[in-house]
């Protein structure tokens, strides 16, 4: 005699029949494996489950990129201030806690190389109304070409003299322009310009109009070009200075007073008629890239107002390294030209900035 199934059972095994049919005749047909793979689940009834996927290739490229850049920021952001440090109260160290001890060489001015600058009126016959001093070029005649660089260096002599909040400094920045591009002349140095100067910098903690006062000097500064008649050019100054921060920007505001010398001994009587009395450099830093602004104004009027402006732009090219254009129109670019109007460009690599 046949065993008969209970109503119960026989459900459940039609069920399953009528899936397993389901799965036969349909999911079987379909090619692509993802899809067919969600057909047999929806037929046997199971859930699909729910999949962590590993991160995106392109994601952890950009994490991957991010963090690199991270870095080099981090990097760039040290050497920069390993260089001059994060403000002028750092420059100067007027913060015991980032001093780094006397008679040490540290960045002062801007230092760059420029392989190519150009200028609008090469001063082929240099000239002074002090008696002597007018060269004239009997050969070759210089070109407009050259190539420039400097150097500037300081290093702190005393440290809160007397208990002062200040710090005295010595400093050195030498210029020099460079007829590398004239080979019938021997490729000369056209002009170099020495200036040694002694410092007393002193802290001045106080805000105005959003403006931080950081600092104020005052210097005894001798510049000359090393020369003799009738090329000599010299000239003795006290510059006082005063420094202010607010956010990426910095101000400095440097008057000066100019040591009369004897006539005969004045190299370039009315000098300061055309460098200028004073000068203002307003510098800000975007990022990477620094621009300072210069001017200088001999403060007088009618046919004595005279002066110059000069625009620096310092771009990143990579390792802590700057792309250096220069930008310069009016008097005195050096020395020898102090009474020569002209308009300049140089282009070349920064090692040091303003800021």
């Amino acid at each position: 005699m046949k065993k008969l199934l209970c109503p119960t059972t026989l459900f459940v095994l039609t069920m399953l029949s009528g899936q397993a049919t389901a799965i036969d005749t349909g999911c079987k047909h379909i090619l692509k494996d993802s899809e067919r793979l969600a057909c047999y689940d929806q037929a046997s009834g199971r859930l699909a489950p729910v999949s962590i996927s590993a991160p995106d290739q392109a994601d952890e490229r950009a994490v991957s990129e991010a963090s690199k850049e991270a870095a080099k920021e981090a990097q760039y952001e040290k050497i920069r201030q390993e260089r001059v440090g994060s403000n002028m109260v750092d420059r100067w160290e007027l913060d015991s806690s980032k001093s780094t001890g006397s008679f040490l060489p540290r960045a002062y001015k801007p230092m760059y190389v420029l392989p190519l600058t150009y200028t609008s009126d090469i001063n082929n016959n240099p000239s002074s109304p002090a008696v002597n001093h007018t060269a004239t070029n009997t050969g070759p005649p210089l070109s407009p070409w050259e190539a420039e660089f400097q150097i500037s260096l300081k290093a702190k002599l005393w440290e809160h003299p007397m208990g002062l909040d200040a710090n005295l400094w010595a400093g050195y920045t030498q210029s020099s322009r460079w007829q590398v591009y004239t080979p019938a002349l021997s490729r000369p140095f056209r002009e170099t310009n020495y200036e040694p100067e002694v410092m007393a910098v002193f802290h001045t903690p106080y805000e105005i109009l959003g403006w931080h006062g950081r600092i104020a000097g005052v210097s005894l500064t001798h510049q000359s070009n090393g020369r003799a008649q009738p090329l000599s050019r010299s000239w003795n100054r006290v510059i006082g200075e005063i420094g202010m921060e607010k956010g990426d920007w910095s101000l400095s505001l440097r008057p000066w007073w100019r040591i009369k010398e004897a006539g005969s001994a004045d190299d370039n009587p009315g000098i300061e008629n055309y460098i200028g009395r004073g000068e203002l450099l307003l510098t800000r830093v975007m990022a990477h890239h620094v621009v300072t602004l210069r001017g200088r104004h001999s403060l007088k009027a009618g046919a004595e107002s005279r002066g110059s402006a000069q625009l620096d732009w310092a771009f990143p090219i990579g390792s802590g390294v700057h792309g250096y254009l220069q930008l310069f129109s009016g008097y005195g670019e050096s020395l020898i030209d102090y009474n020569i109007k002209q308009n300049k460009l140089g282009l070349g690599i920064s090692l040091v900035e303003w800021r």
